[in-house]
């Protein structure tokens, strides 16, 4: 078990009441608030000039948002640990987090009661996220895979194409077939997954949902 008081922390987010109830919850459990901001800009500065164990930032906030801080300091190589709060449990932010190789990821419901919880699996090497994530990313997941076993063994090779980010052009040409046949064979692949028809809805769901169509 680590000495809280040899943890600093630094914190962001940009509603006050919900700041200063989280900054509330860490002092009385004896962590050092190294800093604590109410925008990403803020947070950010204070990330680099303290360079703290921990900084738990909101997922949404005005300049720059917690995912977009994580990249950030993903792409410096900072050693500070990123625990993002957040509403948001659908299985798109959860890759997105993953992908950023997030330390920690919890629902604001849970942030009085495993915050301690969460703070102490980082600093042991692990990753943490709340629970309920877990049991919805699962049940999400399920409800996507169902969607794509409708799809033909084409529509899966194609789909996971769009997943890597291939244009519909460079398919045509990795496949020999024509432009006409993958742009008919996206048209299947959207209404069945019930997906509005504009432009690049099904590359964005694709992209998003990579961590599942790479397992087709």
């Amino acid at each position: 078990m680590h000495n809280p008081s040899d943890i600093r922390i630094v914190t962001a987010d940009d509603h006050p009441l919900l700041l200063q109830g989280l900054n509330d919850t860490l002092t009385r459990r004896g962590y050092e608030l190294a800093g604590t901001a109410n925008n990403g800009t803020e947070a950010l500065q204070l990330i680099l000039d303290k360079q703290p164990e921990i900084a738990i930032l909101d997922i949404e906030m005005p300049y720059l948002t917690g995912l977009d801080i994580a990249e950030i300091c993903l792409e410096r190589g900072l050693t500070t640990k990123i625990i993002i709060l957040s509403y948001h449990k659908e299985v798109a932010f959860i890759h997105k987090a993953q992908r950023l190789n997030l330390s920690g990821y919890l629902l604001k419901e849970d942030t009085t009661t495993e915050i301690s919880t969460c703070i102490e699996a980082l600093l042991n090497g692990e990753t943490y996220y709340s629970p309920a994530i877990a049991q919805s990313t699962m049940e999400q997941s399920s409800e996507i895979q169902k969607m794509l076993d409708l799809l033909t063994p084409s529509e899966k090779k194609i789909l996971k194409m769009i997943a890597e980010s291939h244009s519909t052009e460079a398919i045509a040409e990795l496949l020999h077939v024509s432009i006409r046949t993958i742009e008919k064979h996206r048209s299947n692949i959207i209404r069945k997954l019930d997906l509005n028809g504009q432009t690049h809805t099904l590359s964005i769901w694709a992209h998003e949902q990579k961590g599942v169509i790479k397992g087709l």
